[in-house]
């Protein structure tokens, strides 16, 4: 995706491209905005202008041609290919994306996981292969995006020997705020405020 895709546009694809490969199981061949809207809560005029960003892919009272959205969407997201991630704290929510292993994504996979506790070392959970913290420098490789889903007063010292080590992306479970390197893209996913927030838009935006 070039740079002038906004990051709003960029986080709705996988939702486009999830919602086309449903169809495409049901055997529909084409489907309009208003359809997409319906179904992916997005209103029609901003899933029409995330489309534009990428030329046209739909014609004037014709809709869109799910097969050819789904390989265009397939190719963009670069889903045919896969991305090797680690997981770093095999708690109770590591354990938990462990065994879902992003099962309805084809292009991520949970390659490796890594705990301090002895026990877990050289164990498997979900298939993956659970190491000793001190073994990260020597296993994680070539994989270059991980999760961390360690205490929060550990977080900066692992986020650190990641960057070192050459992850390039962190999605950080941990509710402290790293500080790492500008060439490093980093998501922090504090699900107490996800909650707190949606508490307070159900009770103050009812439907």
């Amino acid at each position: 995706m070039g740079n002038k895709i906004p990051q709003a546009t960029a986080k709705r694809l996988p939702l486009y491209y999830r919602f086309l490969t449903n169809l495409h199981h049901q055997g529909k061949t084409r489907v309009s905005s208003k359809e997409l809207s319906d179904a992916v809560k997005v209103d029609s005029a901003t899933i029409r202008r995330d489309f534009s960003y990428f030329g046209a892919l739909g014609k004037k009272g014709y809709g869109y041609n799910v097969d050819y959205l789904l390989e265009f969407f397939k190719e963009t997201l670069a889903e045919h290919k896969v991305t090797e991630v680690a997981l770093i704290g095999v708690g109770n929510l590591g354990t938990a994306l462990l065994n879902y292993n992003f099962s309805r994504n084809h292009n991520t996979k949970l390659a490796m996981a890594f705990d301090r506790s002895t026990k877990k070392a050289e164990t498997f959970i979900g298939g993956v292969p659970i190491y000793h913290i001190d073994q990260l420098e020597e296993q994680i490789g070539n994989v270059e995006v991980a999760i961390l889903t360690v205490p929060a007063a550990a977080a900066q010292d692992i986020a650190d020997r990641l960057v070192s080590n050459g992850v390039k992306g962190i999605l950080n479970f941990t509710p402290a705020r790293l500080t790492i390197p500008d060439h490093v893209r980093i998501h922090h996913i504090d699900l107490s405020i996800e909650l707190q927030s949606f508490v307070y838009f159900l009770k103050h935006y009812p439907l």
